[in-house]
C-alpha cells in the first residue's frame, strides 16, 4: 500500500474527512462513510459538543451505559453508572451487591488524599549545597512565585502541601527533583498542578542563575527537563472492604461455607504470589473501576497506570485485594490508590457524565473514590466467587452469547430459542454455531 501524506487535515470539515479517509484507506467504498455518519448525533448541538472534546474528530464510538443497582456503601444505598462493552461486567458487579447487601454492605475509609508532581532538573554540583540551597532560600521562593496559582484552591481547602528536594545522582549523573504534594480537593488537579510546577521551574532558573551560591559553570549546567504530574498516586488511597461470618457465606453452588471461605482466601493469596495470576485478578478489578470512571468522566488511562504501578510497589507484581477468615470472619479488602474529581474536565459538560453524578448524588471527590473502589471490590468477589465455584465461563458465556449471535445476525425468534435453549447447558461458541445451523436448516 502506499498512501501519500496530507497536509491540513485538522482544517477539513467532517465530511471531507471522511472522504479522504474511505477514498486513500478504503477503496471509496460508501458503506464505511455510512457506517461513520449513522453515529452522529441528530442533535446537532450535541455533536458539535462531542466534537470539541477532542481533535479531528468524524464520528461517535459508542459504548453501552448499564446501571447496577443496590450497592449499600457506608449505609446508604446507591445505583453505579457503568460505561463498558464487556459482557458480564455489569451483571457481575449487580450480583456481588444483591450478595453483601444483607449482611452490612460495603464501608470505606478515605486514607489519604494527595497528589504528586515533578520538577525534573539536571545540575552539576555538589548535593549538599544545593541541598542548602534549598532550604534556606528556594522553597519560600517557590511557594512566593505561586501565590497567584494557588490562591483559589487554597480558598476550597487545597493548595501545595510541601515540597522536596530528591537527590537522583545515583540513578542518573546530577539528576535532582523537586517532588512536590497537593491537595486537590474535588478536582483532579492536573492542570492545576501542571500549572505550579511549570512556575517552579521558571523559579527555580532564576533563583539559581541570581544565586551567589553557585558558580558560572553550575549555572551554565542546569537544565529543567520537565514539569509534570504523577500520576502514581500512593498518597491518595482508599480503602473499601466487605466482612461476615464465616457461616454467613452461604452459596447457590452446593459448597459449604466453610470451603467458600477457604478456596475464596486461597485464591486471592495466589493472586498475591503469582504475577501471572495477579494480573488477571487485578484486571477484573478494573473492569469494574473503569466502567464508572469512565461513566463519570475521568481518566481510566491514569486510574488504570496508578492502579499497577501500585500494585509493583514492593518489588514484585501482587493482588490489590486482600482476604483473611480469622476467628470465623470472612473479611474482603482492597486499598485502591485513585486520583479523581468531580468538577472541571468533562464534569459540566458530558449529559451523561452529568448524570452519573446526578445518580451518585453529585459526590465529593472523596465519597466518589469510595464508590470507585467499592466498585472494583465487588467486581473481584463477583470473579473470585465464579472461579472458585462454578467457573467463570457458566456466567460469562451466558453474558456473551447475544454477542455470539449478533455476529451470524440472529433473528429475536433465533435468540430467545437460544436462551431456553442454554438454560441448563454451558454455553461455547461451537455449539452456538453448531445448533444455529440446525436450526436454519429445518
Amino acid at each position: 500500500m502506499n498512501y501519500k501524506p496530507i497536509q491540513g487535515f485538522s482544517k477539513l470539515n467532517k465530511e471531507e474527512k471522511i472522504k479522504w479517509i474511505v477514498s486513500e484507506y478504503l477503496h471509496d467504498n460508501s458503506d464505511y462513510e455510512d457506517i461513520l455518519k449513522q453515529y452522529w448525533n441528530e442533535n446537532t448541538a450535541l455533536q458539535k459538543l462531542h466534537e470539541e472534546f477532542s481533535e479531528n474528530t468524524i464520528s461517535n464510538f459508542y459504548m453501552p451505559y448499564g446501571v447496577a443497582p443496590n450497592f449499600l456503601i457506608d449505609g446508604k444505598l446507591f445505583a453505579l453508572p457503568m460505561a463498558v462493552e464487556e459482557s458480564s461486567v455489569v451483571a457481575a458487579a449487580s450480583k456481588a451487591a444483591k450478595f453483601w447487601l444483607d449482611k452490612g454492605g460495603f464501608k470505606t475509609t478515605i486514607i489519604n488524599t494527595q497528589k504528586i508532581g515533578h520538577t525534573h532538573f539536571i545540575l552539576d554540583t555538589e548535593a549538599y549545597k544545593l541541598k542548602h540551597f534549598f532550604n534556606f532560600t528556594l522553597k519560600n521562593k517557590l511557594i512566593e512565585a505561586t501565590a497567584v496559582i494557588t490562591r483559589n484552591m487554597r480558598k476550597r481547602g487545597g493548595g501545595i502541601l510541601d515540597i522536596e528536594l530528591i537527590d537522583k545522582t545515583t540513578d542518573l549523573p546530577h539528576y535532582y527533583q523537586l517532588k512536590v504534594s497537593f491537595e486537590t480537593v474535588d478536582s483532579m488537579g492536573a492542570n492545576f498542578i501542571n500549572s505550579c510546577l511549570e512556575q517552579f521551574g521558571k523559579t527555580l532558573k532564576e533563583e539559581i542563575n541570581s544565586s551567589n551560591e553557585f558558580s558560572q559553570k553550575e549555572k551554565d549546567s542546569l537544565q529543567v527537563v520537565m514539569n509534570i504530574l504523577s500520576n502514581y498516586t500512593p498518597d491518595c488511597i482508599v480503602r473499601a472492604e466487605v466482612s461476615c461470618n464465616i457461616e454467613d457465606l452461604k452459596d447457590d453452588s452446593g459448597i459449604s461455607p466453610e470451603e467458600f471461605a477457604w478456596k475464596f482466601k486461597q485464591a486471592v493469596t495466589i493472586a498475591e504470589v503469582e504475577p501471572y495470576r495477579a494480573t488477571t485478578h487485578n484486571k477484573g478489578i478494573m473492569n469494574g473501576v473503569d466502567a464508572v470512571v469512565i461513566a463519570t468522566g475521568n481518566d481510566f488511562r491514569a486510574t488504570e497506570a496508578c492502579a499497577h504501578a501500585y500494585a509493583s510497589k514492593d518489588g514484585r507484581y501482587s493482588s490489590l485485594s486482600h482476604c483473611s477468615t480469622d476467628n470465623g470472619v470472612f473479611r474482603f479488602w482492597i486499598d485502591l490508590p485513585i486520583s479523581v474529581g468531580v468538577v472541571g474536565g468533562l464534569t459540566n459538560l458530558h449529559p451523561l457524565v452529568k448524570f452519573s453524578l446526578a445518580l451518585l448524588g453529585k459526590p465529593n471527590a472523596q465519597e466518589l473514590m469510595s464508590i470507585l473502589a467499592v466498585s472494583g471490590l465487588a467486581q473481584n468477589f463477583a470473579a473470585v466467587r465464579s472461579l472458585v465455584t462454578t467457573g467463570i465461563q457458566k456466567g460469562h458465556m451466558k453474558m456473551h452469547l447475544f454477542n455470539i449471535l449478533n455476529q451470524f445476525g440472529a433473528t429475536e425468534e433465533e435468540k430467545q430459542y437460544f436462551v431456553n435453549y442454554f438454560k441448563d447447558k454451558t454455553v461455547s461458541h461451537h455449539e452456538v454455531i453448531t445448533e444455529l445451523n440446525k436450526l436454519r436448516q429445518k
